[in-house]
């Protein structure tokens, strides 16, 4: 069983940047896929960044070129780098994971066996 905490939330001016952190323990196996989501007050959550255990990583538009996903390995913790920060990124940010050999879409929050309760990020204008 893996249980992942998320840190690093904050409240920041428009432009700013906050780099979360997402410290898994328990078993962690090797191949992990893991993502960032967010979810806004009375918004679906919605994927943010995802990263393979082939390091490879997939972003979703609205943060493309602003945030930054990154882990060395399974075993440190997982970071989302945040630039440029607006107001519309304004949420709680969680992060999940599930076995890197699970093909489907990194959108879907259930399809996570493995999930954080989450930080919050406010960005004022």
């Amino acid at each position: 069983q893996v249980q992942l905490m998320e840190s690093g939330g904050g409240s920041v001016q428009a432009g700013g940047s906050l780099r979360l952190s997402c410290t898994a323990s328990g078993y962690i196996p090797t191949t992990l896929r893991m993502t960032w989501f967010r979810q806004s007050p009375g918004k679906d959550r919605e994927g943010v960044a995802t990263i393979r255990s082939t390091a490879a990583t997939t972003y979703a538009d609205s943060v493309k070129g602003r945030f930054t996903i990154s882990q060395d390995n399974p075993k440190n913790p997982l970071y989302l780098q945040m630039n440029d920060l607006k107001p519309e990124d304004t949420a709680m940010y969680y992060c999940a994971a599930t076995p890197d050999s699970y093909d489907g879409s990194w959108l879907t929050w259930l399809n996570y066996n493995y999930r954080g309760q989450g930080t919050q990020v406010t960005v004022s204008s």
